[in-house]
């Protein structure tokens, strides 16, 4: 086999539920060879390199030497520790998001990646969903935008808080489709069902003008992700899960009738968005460019999430606290309630357009 066509040896740090996932992908792929997988907990990792024809190892460092690349789907606790001893190391590195848990952590990264020249990307994928990038070549200077991730509770993220766990995603995407900067936010959330916030929802104002209202909630039975964007002659409303689009637009200057509106519904192609940030990821690889979710990217997400999660702080209802005064709980749940309809509302009035 020619240099150039041989298989990129790809291991990953981490055997838990996402590492699973990109060993299972990596696995499929034709131009990667998945060589190693890595736990603290040897069992599991050993379940996973089983299933995917590869070798476990309890150290992330044992396998470091194996690879050409690395995936780190590792607590987010362990982020910059490992990623920092794999740059360090010349390896290019796919880091889960969020790519660190503090700030000084991922610029640690950043300037480890910067000095060794090795790629150093963040799995936001959701920048990857085919309904995501088909929106993005639609949103042109949006005036006020929606997002609302809802989902159940998973006992394996209880360590991190909604915010950095999940409302992460839609702060990269606003950041990315916002040529703006942020002028001021307000948030309010609230601990259920773990020490750290489980619903969240803020509002962020930026210097161009537009606002944005995002909220995340691992305390919902129902999953939804959605994103409605309202511009000067355009509504775009995305479902995240089932990937679809739909523009509705102005025809004329002056609505007399919905015949005055038309609607279109992109056609979308099926992708996996966790496979196409990896074949982004390998591209950046042997081109030298700078992945789209950079670790620029991500430390401006993450120092958002940390800026709300901070700011919320004063509004937030523990666990302990609850059990102690389910009154205090009880308001605290409406007072999100009501503030997240209202803006919804609100939004939808100015708008003129319905909830759907």
């Amino acid at each position: 086999m020619a240099a150039k066509d041989k298989k990129m040896r790809f291991g990953v740090v981490g055997a838990g539920k996402l590492g699973g996932f990109h060993s299972r992908t990596l696995s499929t792929m034709p131009e990667v060879e998945l060589v190693g997988i890595s736990d603290p907990n040897l069992l599991r990792a050993q379940m996973l390199a089983w299933q995917y024809n590869c070798v476990a190892y309890k150290s992330h460092e044992e396998l470091f030497p194996q690879v050409d690349a690395l995936v780190v789907a590792a607590p987010t606790e362990y982020h910059a520790d490992i990623g920092v001893k794999a740059l360090g190391a010349g390896i290019p590195v796919l880091m889960e998001k969020p790519i660190a848990h503090s700030e000084e952590g991922a610029r640690r990264m950043l300037d480890i990646a910067e000095q060794k020249g090795v790629v150093l990307q963040v799995g936001h994928s959701e920048r990857f969903n085919p309904a995501v990038v088909e929106t993005l070549k639609h949103v042109k200077n949006p005036r006020y935008v929606t997002i609302e991730r809802l989902g159940p509770f998973d006992p394996r993220v209880a360590a991190t808080g909604v915010t950095l766990d999940l409302m992460i995603h839609d702060l990269d995407i606003v950041l990315t489709m916002i040529d703006s900067d942020v002028e001021s936010f307000e948030a309010i959330g609230a601990s259920l069902l773990s020490s750290h916030e489980d619903i969240c929802n803020v509002r962020l104002k930026f210097k161009n003008g537009c606002v944005v209202d995002v909220t995340a909630s691992r305390a919902t039975m129902e999953a939804s992700r959605r994103m409605r964007i309202y511009q000067q002659d355009s509504y775009l409303s995305v479902d995240y899960v089932s990937a679809r689009l739909k523009i509705y637009t102005k025809k004329t200057p002056v609505i007399t009738s919905l015949k005055d509106i038309s609607v279109a519904y992109p056609k979308l192609e099926r992708k996996q968005p966790i496979k196409e940030e990896l074949l982004h990821f390998i591209d950046c690889i042997k081109t030298a460019k700078t992945p789209t979710p950079s670790g620029e990217k991500g430390l401006k997400a993450v120092r958002l999430a940390l800026e709300i999660t901070d700011k919320m702080r004063r509004f937030e209802v523990s666990a302990s606290k609850a059990k102690e005064s389910q009154e205090s709980l009880s308001r605290s749940l409406a007072d999100i309630g009501k503030v997240t309809k209202v803006m919804l509302e609100e939004g939808l009035k100015n708008a003129g357009i319905d909830k759907h």
